[in-house]
């Protein structure tokens, strides 16, 4: 017999930041190129994409799909021969979703520097069902001071995700109703 005074969310576990954080290793071949020589962007992103939903799904226990990807930042060209490491965390969950924030980072194949950052994103993936339908996902707890800044940033964006989306949609109600058309 099951407690019905509890909600069925009690049973859904807090995990660690640490408990999914992953990287993601790949040398960048004359395939990855763009017509400039360097590495495409295209590339970069989809290395980014593979390393957050390999963490929303650690994390989640199961199958989570790309909601959203904020902010990519390209800060340095990548090049041919250059490894490139994928860092990525769950920074935030709400209830079905979570924010993975990634750190893609390259170490020079001719030189001997330590690996330089070279671009960051943040992903919104949703967790999802055998139906596709939105599922619960464990609460992450920050670990480090990191971590939870990390965490109260990431609301930051939510708020900012919501309200941009609140106030697209709110305008498109206003012009359709003024009859204009898109």
């Amino acid at each position: 017999m099951t407690d019905q005074s509890q909600p069925p969310e009690a049973d859904i576990p807090v995990k660690p930041t640490s408990a999914s954080r992953t990287t993601l290793s790949h040398i960048m071949t004359g395939n990855d190129t763009n017509l400039l020589g360097t590495v495409h962007g295209g590339v970069i992103m989809k290395l980014v994409d593979d390393a957050a939903g390999a963490v929303a799904g650690r994390h989640s226990g199961g199958p989570a799909v790309t909601a959203s990807m904020d902010e990519m930042v390209f800060l340095e060209p990548v090049r041919v021969g250059d490894l490139v490491h994928v860092r990525a965390q769950v920074n935030w969950t709400g209830r079905s979703s979570m924010e993975v924030g990634v750190r893609v980072m390259a170490e020079r194949w001719n030189e001997s520097t330590p690996a330089q950052q070279v671009g960051s994103a943040y992903l919104v993936f949703a967790a999802v069902d055998e139906e596709g339908k939105p599922r619960r996902v464990p609460q992450v707890a920050p670990e480090t001071e990191r971590d939870k800044r990390r965490y109260q940033e990431a609301q930051i964006r939510r708020t900012h995700r919501l309200a941009r989306r609140r106030a697209i949609k709110e305008l498109r109600e206003q012009r359709a109703a003024e009859g204009i058309d898109d």
